[in-house]
């Protein structure tokens, strides 16, 4: 029984690992170097994650800048930069590149709240897939005899017990991060 409890524990963590992962990829109109980490340069044929290639910094709350470390791969990361959906023009003046963030409308920053909440449910329904995945795994144990009727009762509070705990931490930082998009 203790394994399927360290399953779930384990499939629920990195369910709040991506969304937070995910959280991280969404542009608040301020400067996050997580939102350089989908984007790829083609170096020397292979697609490499630009913080790899260079150091990203927040160094205003609107300006992220990328130094990179072989200053031959500048163009490729401001092409790859453009190429991308993150909508911002880099700025290149031949050593960094420098990304500058607009303010968001209060409109966008609405649709990101929404999406923010979307995003959440989302995370939700996977630890209650995980949840119930974990239910029938208890279940076919008490099926086989392997476990107790009071085994199963007791196994299913503590599955519910640690899905609950999930779940609050994916309002706590749905919370945060609809708080740091809304404000100005």
């Amino acid at each position: 029984m203790k394994e399927v409890f360290e399953t779930a524990k384990t499939k629920m963590g990195k369910t709040i690992h991506a969304l937070q992962a995910e959280y991280g990829a969404i542009r608040a109109g301020r400067a996050n170097p997580q939102v350089l980490d989908r984007v790829t340069v083609d170096y020397y044929g292979t697609p490499t994650p630009i913080n790899q290639l260079a150091s990203v910094a927040a160094t205003e709350a609107r300006v992220l800048t990328i130094a990179p470390w072989d200053k031959s791969v500048l163009k490729g990361i401001e092409k790859a930069i453009q190429a991308s959906d993150i909508g911002i023009n880099p700025q290149n003046d031949g050593s960094v590149i420098r990304l500058t963030f607009p303010p968001l409308t209060e409109d966008r920053r609405k649709e990101l709240a929404k999406d923010v909440q979307k995003i959440g449910e989302e995370a939700k329904v996977a630890i209650r897939n995980i949840r119930r995945d974990c239910m029938e795994k208890l279940k076919t144990m008490k099926k086989n005899s392997d476990i107790t009727e009071d085994d199963l009762k007791d196994g299913e509070k503590e599955i519910q017990k640690i899905t609950d705990g999930f779940i609050k931490d994916i309002e706590e930082t749905a919370a945060v991060k609809e708080k740091e998009i809304l404000e100005i």
